[in-house]
């Protein structure tokens, strides 16, 4: 058999993997043609669309700066450190991505609300979290930082430490073989961590409205502006539908073209 020759599958395993595809395609192709197109441009550009893309953007960076500035220590911590514990640590980092969204908003209002374990220390300080931008975006950085950090430690595990160790022995300091020789290594999983990060941010329904509430122009982001939408204005609410499919799967396409491969 050639290298590049396709393997061959039986017919009935060709049929099934059909139904399989079809079952992702057709809500995508229903969402498509659903889409009041003559009035989506108009729909895009009204005043609550707007303040709620707007936000997005905002509270998904913000999440994805605030996931970079703290995974990538973690994922280097789970990654190189050997300590007791540290199976535990890898399931608490990765259990945001198995939990139901609305129970992490749940558990984020008991550790930072008003009378939450660190909330009410908070508070003291004249720093309050629930139902705010920043509380958006913390709920935002709960769900969407695993998947850098999964990302960032995949990488990391996959590294060439030979190329570490002659920079030690060349006398680097540890601090400048992370920045010279560690970071370049992993470049690409970082790009496609934080671009994952970002995305399922932007996403973020469950932990959000929860504990961020769902108010216009504070904590409503796209995905509570679809929900409230569908139920006033639906073509809203599909043109809203449609924008993050296509950003989402543009994301996906670019991840598998330019970076997973380096992975």
């Amino acid at each position: 058999m050639r290298r590049n020759e396709p393997d061959p599958l039986p017919a009935g395993a060709l049929i099934l993997a059909g139904l399989g595809a079809a079952f992702f395609l057709l809500p995508m192709l229903g969402l498509v043609a659903r889409t009041p197109w003559s009035t989506a441009w108009d729909e895009l550009r009204s005043p609550e669309v707007l303040t709620a893309l707007r936000l997005s953007l905002v509270c998904s960076l913000s999440a994805t700066a605030l996931a970079v500035v703290l995974g990538l220590p973690l994922a280097w911590v789970q990654a190189r450190l050997h300590f007791p514990g540290r199976a535990l640590l890898r399931g608490l980092t990765t259990l945001p991505i198995v939990l139901p969204p609305v129970v992490g908003g749940v558990a984020l209002l008991l550790a930072f609300g008003r009378r939450g374990l660190v909330g009410q220390w908070l508070e003291g300080f004249g720093i309050t979290l629930p139902f705010t931008t920043a509380g958006a975006v913390l709920a935002e950085t709960f769900v969407a930082m695993p998947f850098f950090v999964l990302t960032i430690e995949g990488a990391l595990l996959g590294v060439d430490r030979r190329l570490e160790g002659a920079a030690r022995t060349l006398g680097a300091r540890p601090w400048t073989v992370f920045w010279r020789v560690t970071l370049p290594l992993i470049r690409p999983a970082l790009l496609a961590g934080a671009v994952l990060c970002w995305a399922r941010a932007l996403g973020e329904f469950g932990a959000t409205i929860m504990f961020a509430g769902n108010f216009p122009g504070r904590t409503q982001t796209i995905p509570l502006a679809v929900y409230v939408a569908l139920e006033s204005r639906p073509e809203a609410g599909i043109v809203l539908s449609l924008l993050l499919l296509v950003v989402s799967l543009a994301l996906l396409v670019l991840l598998r073209r330019r970076w997973m491969a380096a992975l």
